[in-house]
C-alpha cells in the first residue's frame, strides 16, 4: 500500500494498545482517531500515536482520514458499534468473538450487505498463511483418512483484562478463547452434525469447556478450553492415515510441519502476526470488497451458532440478556 491506511479505533484496552503499536510500526497503517468510554485511557492511546482523542464513537468514526473502523471493545458492545459504523458509511474490522449470539451476528452481516460495505471478523488466524496451509494439505488429501483431531486453548486469562471475568461484558472462556479452536475446526471440516459441551460456570462466567463436534461418518473431533489454567497450552493435533501435524500456538503459528508416515516431512513457514489481518483487510477494502476472502461471513455466523449451542447446554445467560440464544 503506497499510502498508510487510516483506522478509527473503537476501544483502547489491552489488545487495542498492542494492535495500535504493531500496525503503526509497519508504516502501512495509521491510527487516525480513538474512542473509548474512559477518556483518560482514550487520550493516552491517541496521544501516543498522534491521533484524535474523540469524545464520542461518532466523532471517531467520521474523523477525516478514517478509511476503516477497528472495533476492539468487550464482546457485548461489538453489535452496537458495528451497526453505528456501518450506518455512518464506514467499513468495519471487528474483533472476535464477533458478538454474543448468532442472531446479532446475522443482523451485522445483513446491514453490511445492505450498505455494500466491508465487514469482517478480525480472526487473525485465518488471515495468516499457516492455518491456510494446513487446510490446503487437508484438501489435497495429504493426511489421508482423518483419525483424530484435538485442539486446546488453555491459559490463565484473568489477569489479561477485567472484561475476561465480567459476565456484564460477556466474559468467559467460550467467547474469548473457544472461538479460536472452534473456528479452526469449522474452517477445516465445516458445520458439525452434533455439538456436545460440558463446562463450568461460576458467578455467571464460564471458566472452561470440553466440546465434542460430530461429523458425518461418526467422526468426533474435540476442543478443550480454560481461562484459569496457569500451565498454559494452545495446541493442535491432526492425525490421519498418511500424515499428522502437531502444532503449538496454532492460532498465531509461523511454521507448520506435515509429518508423513511414508515420506519426507514438509515444513511451511509464514508470518503469523496480527499485522496480516490489517494488511489484507485494508487491501480488500481498497479493492471494493464487502466480504473478506479470508474470513467469510458464513464461517463467522456458523461458529457463532456452534457457540450458541454450547451456551444453551451450559445454560449460560449473560446479565444483559432476556434468555438463552434461540437456535
Amino acid at each position: 500500500m503506497s499510502e498508510a491506511f487510516g483506522w478509527a479505533f473503537i476501544g483502547a484496552g489491552t489488545l487495542g494498545k498492542e494492535v495500535a503499536k504493531d500496525i503503526m510500526a509497519s508504516g502501512r497503517h495509521r491510527v487516525v482517531s480513538v474512542y473509548t468510554r474512559n477518556f483518560e485511557r482514550c487520550k493516552a492511546v491517541a496521544d501516543a500515536h498522534g491521533a484524535l482523542a474523540a469524545g464520542s464513537a461518532e466523532e471517531a468514526i467520521t474523523c477525516p482520514g478514517v478509511d476503516g473502523v477497528y472495533i476492539v471493545t468487550p464482546h457485548n458492545s461489538h453489535y452496537e458499534y458495528t451497526l453505528q459504523a456501518l450506518n455512518l458509511g464506514k467499513p468495519v474490522l471487528c474483533e472476535k468473538a464477533l458478538t454474543t449470539d448468532a442472531g446479532k451476528a446475522a443482523e451485522m452481516i445483513r446491514l453490511s450487505r445492505e450498505k455494500k460495505l466491508y465487514f469482517s471478523e478480525a480472526m487473525w488466524t485465518w488471515f495468516a498463511p499457516v492455518a491456510n496451509q494446513v487446510r490446503a494439505w487437508l484438501d489435497a488429501g495429504e493426511y489421508g483418512e482423518i483419525q483424530k483431531v484435538h485442539l486446546d486453548h488453555l491459559t490463565y486469562a484473568l489477569d489479561y483484562a477485567a472484561r475476561c471475568s465480567d459476565p456484564n461484558t460477556a466474559g468467559g472462556a467460550l467467547l474469548d478463547l473457544g472461538v479460536y479452536p472452534l473456528t479452526y475446526l469449522y474452517r477445516l471440516f465445516g458445520m458439525p452434525e452434533k455439538v456436545e459441551c460440558r463446562g463450568v460456570v461460576e458467578n455467571g462466567v464460564d471458566t472452561g469447556e470440553d466440546i465434542s463436534l460430530t461429523y458425518p461418518g461418526g467422526r468426533v473431533f474435540t476442543v478443550s478450553t480454560s481461562m484459569i489454567t496457569r500451565q498454559g497450552h494452545e495446541s493442535l493435533l491432526l492425525e490421519g492415515t498418511k500424515a499428522r501435524t502437531c502444532l503449538t500456538g496454532y492460532h498465531y503459528a509461523r511454521s507448520v510441519t506435515l509429518e508423513r508416515v511414508n515420506g519426507a516431512p514438509e515444513t511451511f513457514s509464514g508470518f503469523g502476526g496480527i499485522l496480516n489481518e490489517f494488511d489484507l483487510a485494508a487491501a480488500e477494502i481498497r479493492e471494493g470488497l464487502t466480504e473478506s476472502r479470508f474470513v467469510p461471513h458464513q464461517a463467522t455466523l456458523d461458529v457463532m451458532k456452534i457457540m450458541d449451542e454450547c451456551r444453551r447446554q451450559l445454560n449460560l445467560v449473560y446479565p444483559f440478556e432476556d434468555g438463552l440464544p434461540q437456535p
